[in-house]
């Protein structure tokens, strides 16, 4: 499932591939990704136009128009971005196609068609209409408010962690190594934190995140000591050598090691 990290990546794929040219026409394949708008609207408001700038919040992508407002996009689970020669053909699973005057395509494809196509006027306004939390890598979230958000949160830190409206960007994989990075059980509830171990996951978290981005959260080519490359039942833990083990943690399957992650804190 695209995160942040995955999210980020598409960010940094389209400014270095798509910005600054003139879309000739744009097609949408698959209505149902669209929210809030219809496809001819989205059509009209796209056609002739260039994107000119991205930011991103969390999981989601903004690309600025010349004129009205900002493409949104949101990947669910199998999301991603193509961009080619329109003589290549055009990809699979396409939902979004948007055709250059060069001859390029950009293509939004999701497989399992759980995302997201719309348009805003103003990015900083949706965040805030869908309540999303602040980016887990805004330089606004530092220690102290990353501690102030989640000293008086209860229940699990598993799901405390993904909520989006709490912190946006952190998902089930990528927080199995956070945790994994600060020696912290899936399982564990947030009350068995303390100030310090609040600390320690928010500097743990700050660096999984970039290091990923670095990677282009590409899971195959992160550093030997990170737990994804082998996150399976029954894998080798990188660190110890132990035996990862599956679990099901308030609804989301959680791969650790019972060696390297503690299970209580006193």
């Amino acid at each position: 499932m695209p995160e942040l990290p995955d999210v980020e990546t598409f960010r940094r794929y389209l400014n270095a591939t798509a910005l600054h040219q003139v879309i000739a026409r744009s097609e949408i394949t698959d209505k149902r990704m669209l929210h809030g708008i219809s496809a001819e609207t989205l059509q009209e408001r796209l056609n002739g136009r260039r994107f000119e700038s991205t930011c991103r919040h969390g999981k989601y992508l903004f690309t600025e128009l010349d004129e009205h407002g900002w493409l949104l996009l949101h990947f669910g689970m199998t999301g991603e971005l193509h961009y080619g020669k329109t003589e290549s053909g055009d990809p699979k699973y396409v939902s979004l196609l948007v055709r250059f005057d060069n001859d390029y395509t950009l293509a939004y494809c999701n497989k399992r068609r759980l995302g997201r196509i719309g348009l805003t006027d103003d990015p900083k306004a949706f965040i805030q209409d869908e309540g999303l939390g602040i980016d887990a890598l805004d330089e606004a979230l530092d220690a102290d408010r990353f501690v102030d958000l989640l000293a008086d949160r209860r229940g699990m830190l598993k799901p405390a962690l993904m909520d989006q409206q709490c912190i946006a960007g952190i998902g089930n994989i990528y927080l199995d190594e956070i945790l994994f990075q600060a020696g912290l059980h899936p399982g564990l509830k947030m009350e068995q934190l303390d100030e310090k171990s609040l600390r320690r996951l928010h500097r743990t978290m700050r660096r999984v995140l970039r290091v990923a981005i670095r990677h282009q959260a590409r899971v195959d080519e992160l550093p030997r000591a990170y737990l994804l490359p082998h996150r399976e039942a029954g894998g080798s833990c990188p660190r110890c050598g132990g035996t990862i083990r599956k679990q099901t943690i308030s609804g989301r399957s959680s791969y650790f090691c019972p060696t390297c992650q503690q299970k209580a804190r006193h």
